[in-house]
């Protein structure tokens, strides 16, 4: 069973960038497509992006796309999102995720918070 540990979260300026990083152990990571959620306070989880096993794939929620971006290094068991342009709104804790499109399909871990000033 692969375990995932989040981190590179922060506090930033609105405006500011945060790279986020997805170490994984224990399985195949390299198999799977992967994925990053997030949660705001009051609000439900969802969907960021997500990224095919070989990295070919990727795509992100209409709230994020075009500043937010997932890639992967399979020879390093890492997954990454490099958020720019954030916005007070991106405050939230973010997970990453084996996914299956925009479905969670490994229970989330600890997460990473993400806190954007205006």
């Amino acid at each position: 069973q692969v375990q995932l540990v989040e981190s590179g979260g922060g506090l930033v300026q609105a405006g500011g960038s945060l790279r986020l990083s997805c170490a994984a152990s224990g399985g195949t990571f390299g198999n799977y497509p992967m994925g990053w959620f997030r949660q705001s306070p009051g609000k439900e989880r969802e969907f960021v992006c997500a990224i095919s096993w070989d990295g070919g794939s990727k795509y992100c929620a209409d709230s994020v796309r075009g500043r937010f971006t997932i890639s992967r290094d399979n020879a390093q068991n890492t997954l990454y999102l490099q958020m720019n342009s954030l916005k007070p709104q991106d405050t939230a804790m973010y997970y990453c995720t084996r996914t299956q499109g925009e479905i969670a399909m490994t229970p989330f871990g600890q997460g990473t918070q993400v806190i954007v000033s205006s």
